[in-house]
């Protein structure tokens, strides 16, 4: 199956959405929430932000592979 490259990105302090295209082959670890402006890391445990406040994980973890 073909990996999907946008995630809707939610901020966990206000709440806000964005949908983002995430990298191909490689994990975001920071992101700036456009309207509070917090920086996001992943949560413990997670490689990347879309893994943790995404709806859809980062494009290696969907074909199976580790990103640690």
């Amino acid at each position: 199956m073909k990996p999907k490259f946008t995630s809707e990105v939610t901020c966990p302090k206000c709440g806000h959405r964005e949908t983002e295209t995430m990298p191909e082959d490689a994990c975001q670890y920071f992101y700036e929430c456009k309207n509070c402006k917090t920086m996001l890391k992943p949560r413990h445990g997670d490689c990347c932000v879309f893994c943790s406040y995404g709806d859809t994980p980062c494009p290696p973890v969907q074909r199976g592979q580790s990103c640690h």
